[in-house]
């Protein structure tokens, strides 16, 4: 059984970071492709960025140069490191494990696990 346990969201203000992590049970991090998506207020969830088993990063155009995604394997957990924070970034932050396959892309929502998600503010 696999579960995801987002944590490290909070309120920030423009300009600051925050480190996001995903605590993962039932599969193994580094042999699994896991990414983060998010909903803002009013908005359909989003694709934010994803490392796929080889470890290849991809990021949504917005967030290319301000975020950063990682893992642990020791840990067995996936980070995202956020930078230079926008207001247009507050949403609910949520983890997610591809169920089948070790490369990353854009799926339909029962593909993946899903972590209950972490919310992030950011003030102006």
């Amino acid at each position: 059984q696999v579960e995801l346990v987002e944590s490290g969201g909070g309120l920030v203000q423009a300009g600051g970071s925050l480190r996001l992590s995903c605590a993962a049970s039932g599969l193994t991090v580094s042999d699994s492709a896991m990414g983060w998506f998010r909903q803002g207020p009013g908005k359909e969830r989003a694709f934010v960025s994803a490392m796929s088993w080889s470890g290849t990063e991809y990021y949504e155009d917005s967030v290319k140069g301000r975020f950063t995604v990682g893992r642990d394997g020791a840990q067995n957990m996936l980070f995202l490191k956020m930078n230079n924070l926008k207001p247009e970034d507050t949403a609910v932050y949520y983890c997610a494990a591809v169920k089948v396959g070790l490369s990353w892309s854009v799926r339909s929502a029962e593909e993946y696990y899903w972590g209950p998600g972490t919310q992030v503010t950011v003030s102006s």
